[in-house]
């Protein structure tokens, strides 16, 4: 496979800005053809303890805001929609086959600065009823392959409109679960993994994530009570979700661009709260929701708006495609190297 080469065309600030936002109109509507999803607003703010909040790996803290004219409450800035989405659908009630797309913006304070991770978050959250029967990995994949076939076509539109290198992306994106990948690879950690199989495939869904493999770790965090990652899918193995990754040549490493996947049932909603030490959960407002059947089944993730950006137009840092807060030190550093910051 041809490596992908950092693209030899400049473009201003002025046809970054226009790139950016001719990207994301084109792929957001694509997607929302190709899944039949429509457009719906996002919150900024959930309250606290309601457990609609996205909890992440658990250890991150969002920011939590105080309302003068709601002094019983604590709200919180959105992680994410992962939760919120499922019972939009159920107010909706949203028939089989349908599902909603928001343009999420989030704050996560507690994420490390680095070439593609800021304290903001902006990706496309979208959530879509299914039946109980597909609740199967074939039915993972074949949304998987849709949403690739969409960033395939996006690329290739905006790489041409604005001379930019081709990018080197295979036609069709390699699954491998996260259990076969450490059986690959016993001696490496769970990034050197990721870049190993990118590096060889250019573009890999990453099946299992969450759950204990077969050296007693995950292959990486995931919140017990959003994705379904305990279901036996084939083979003995686990998980009916994982992450989108491809091969990103400019910063030669593995690349996520999308965190997705089938959603817990009432049953492996408990049986992944148990696993986690997390029973309490099922005391909050959304979690009886579920249990009760309240929700519909359903599949969802989301998909970086910025890292997508980034990736198609071949940029070095995150900052080049968003507008955020960065420290003094990663600012210096950023401008020795003659990288520009939106």
């Amino acid at each position: 496979m041809e490596t992908i080469k950092t693209s030899q065309v400049v473009l201003t600030e002025l046809a970054t800005e226009r790139a950016i936002s001719e990207l994301k109109l084109k792929f957001s509507s694509s997607l929302g053809d190709v899944l039949n999803l429509i457009k719906v607003e996002a919150p900024l703010l959930v309250v606290k303890g309601t457990g609609i909040n996205d909890d992440l790996n658990g250890i991150e803290s969002p920011v939590t805001v105080n309302i003068k004219e709601m002094p019983e409450v604590t709200v919180e800035i959105v992680h994410s929609l992962a939760k919120w989405k499922r019972a939009k659908l159920a107010r909706l009630k949203a028939p089989q086959g349908l599902g909603i797309c928001t343009d999420m913006k989030a704050l996560r304070p507690d994420e490390d600065f680095s070439p593609i991770h800021s304290i903001y978050v902006d990706q496309w959250d979208w959530e879509k009823v299914i039946d109980k029967s597909d609740r199967t990995l074939t039915y993972l994949k074949s949304t998987v392959r849709d949403i690739y076939k969409t960033i395939l076509e996006t690329s290739k539109e905006i790489i041409e409109k604005y001379d930019l290198e081709a990018l080197s992306l295979p036609e069709q994106i390699t699954f491998i679960h996260t259990e076969d990948l450490l059986e690959e690879y016993p001696t490496l950690t769970a990034k050197e993994r990721e870049d190993k199989i990118c590096q060889e495939f250019g573009a890999v869904f990453l099946i299992g994530i969450g759950g204990d493999l077969a050296d007693g770790k995950p292959h990486d965090g995931r919140a017990p009570d959003y994705d379904d990652w305990t279901t036996e899918s084939i083979d003995g193995r686990k998980g009916l979700n994982g992450d989108i990754l491809v091969w990103n040549e400019v910063l030669e490493r593995s690349y996520e661009l999308s965190s997705m996947g089938i959603r817990v049932s009432p049953e492996s909603l408990k049986k992944q709260l148990s696993l986690r030490g997390q029973e309490q959960r099922l005391e909050m407002y959304w979690h009886k929701q579920l249990v009760s059947e309240q929700l519909p089944y359903s599949i969802g993730g989301g998909i970086g708006q910025s890292r997508l950006a980034m990736f198609i137009l071949q940029k070095k840092h995150i900052g080049e495609v968003q507008s955020s807060i960065w420290s003094d030190e990663v600012l210096e550093k950023l401008s020795k190297e003659g990288v520009k910051l939106l």
